[in-house]
């Protein structure tokens, strides 16, 4: 497998909410990750798939919930988010291609 490939297992697609465009405007971008990725790995994937320099990341992890399908309990899986700050002047946009 190539290292591109690697880089977007470890990065799965920007998340575009309300609270993540609110962090936007402070220079920050949230990425859905890989449950596994750490920290040095996020940063170096996204400095080299977008060519910014990389401040901080800070991580999350959304516990799935419950949720009933066709009457079955089901469980929706687990979701790790990256807030990545960017260094002055850099910038992502990640409303291209939508």
């Amino acid at each position: 497998m190539s290292a591109k490939a690697e880089l977007y297992d470890v990065i799965r697609k920007p998340i575009i909410t309300e609270k993540a465009t609110m962090a936007s405007e402070n220079g920050a971008v949230v990425f859905e990750v890989s449950i596994d990725a750490n920290k040095p790995q996020i940063k170096q994937a996204v400095e080299e798939l977008f060519g910014v320099k990389v401040k901080a990341v800070n991580t999350t992890i959304t516990k799935g919930k419950t949720k009933r399908f066709r009457g079955q309990l089901g469980k929706r899986k687990d979701v790790k988010k990256a807030y990545v700050t960017l260094e002055e002047g850099n910038t992502i946009d990640v409303s291209t291609g939508l």
